[in-house]
């Protein structure tokens, strides 16, 4: 089967408006779409759920939609779906399993404390998770040419400005436990997040009004909208941009800074490369 790494859409990080981690749980009102060789050590709540080959999911899954969950995987909790399932071949679930519709599995499943389904079970190994990423993704984007799928995903997850009507995307080979939150590459997190831990990735853009109860760590450029409260340092090897009414209430360290004079920095500020002071419109 095809390696999710092979991809660069999958590469980034996207978390979509209103997304929140706390209690244990990471909850949006939109598709999750894990990575291959991801650890979470936390729960899933979204539409439909969809976790990646050899992936580990240290807490329940709930999705209000389908549930497909690829080729050895482990899943330390319960998984509840709403409508079908898919189990791909190896996976084990430590918890029990919940389907009120159709299920599909594949050979090897364990199910330590049991299952029910209220619809068909059929045992075969299905679909590929890759695969059906690559269909709904094409088909959720009204790309008509499969090879277009690169380039506009490529647009879509690299422009600040994107609406964020996305799937919650974690990378491949991403960690993300209540410490921290650490991906190998870009990261984009929508408008009215909530999100304990520190945030680790190649660059972050933080969008209007979300609360952080941790520190910002990027290797490149950082970016902080207007609203938006980090209760924790900003640190980046590269420039930080920190807009209106924006809160940092830790230190900021980056090469450059440009600074709107609304923002509020409780910390010490390390700008070798300068600082830019940015005015409010006349």
């Amino acid at each position: 089967m095809e390696s999710t790494g092979d991809h660069d859409w999958i590469k980034g990080c996207t978390l979509p408006d209103n997304t929140e981690l706390q209690e244990r749980t990471l909850k949006t009102e939109q598709d999750i779409v894990i990575g291959e060789r991801c650890r979470i050590d936390y729960g899933l709540l979204g539409n439909d759920v969809v976790v990646c080959e050899f992936s580990k999911i240290n807490g329940n899954i709930v999705a209000n939609g389908d549930a497909r969950i690829d080729n050895w995987c482990e899943i330390a909790g319960d998984v509840v779906v709403e409508e079908d399932a898919y189990l791909g071949e190896g996976v084990r679930i430590l918890g029990k399993l919940v389907v009120k519709g159709d299920l599909d599995i594949g050979d090897n499943v364990q199910i330590e404390r049991g299952f029910e389904a209220k619809g068909w079970i059929s045992i075969r190994n299905p679909m590929p998770v890759i695969i059906y990423i690559m269909m709904y993704l094409v088909a959720v984007l009204g790309i008509e040419k499969e090879e277009e799928l690169n380039s506009v995903l490529e647009k879509l997850f690299g422009d600040d400005e994107t609406p964020y009507a996305t799937p919650l995307m974690i990378p491949s080979g991403a960690v993300l436990n209540m410490q921290t939150f650490s991906v190998p590459e870009k990261m984009a997190v929508g408008a009215g997040c909530r999100l304990h831990g520190n945030i680790r990735a190649g660059s972050i853009a933080v969008r209007e009004g979300t609360t952080v109860f941790g520190s910002l760590h990027a290797r490149e450029d950082a970016s902080v909208a207007s609203g938006t409260v980090v209760h924790g340092d900003v640190q980046s090897d590269g420039d930080v941009t920190i807009e209106q009414e924006a809160h940092i209430l830790g230190n900021v360290s980056c090469k450059r800074l440009t600074l709107h004079e609304d923002a509020r920095v409780d910390g010490v500020i390390r700008a070798p490369g300068g600082m830019k002071i940015e005015r409010r419109a006349a």
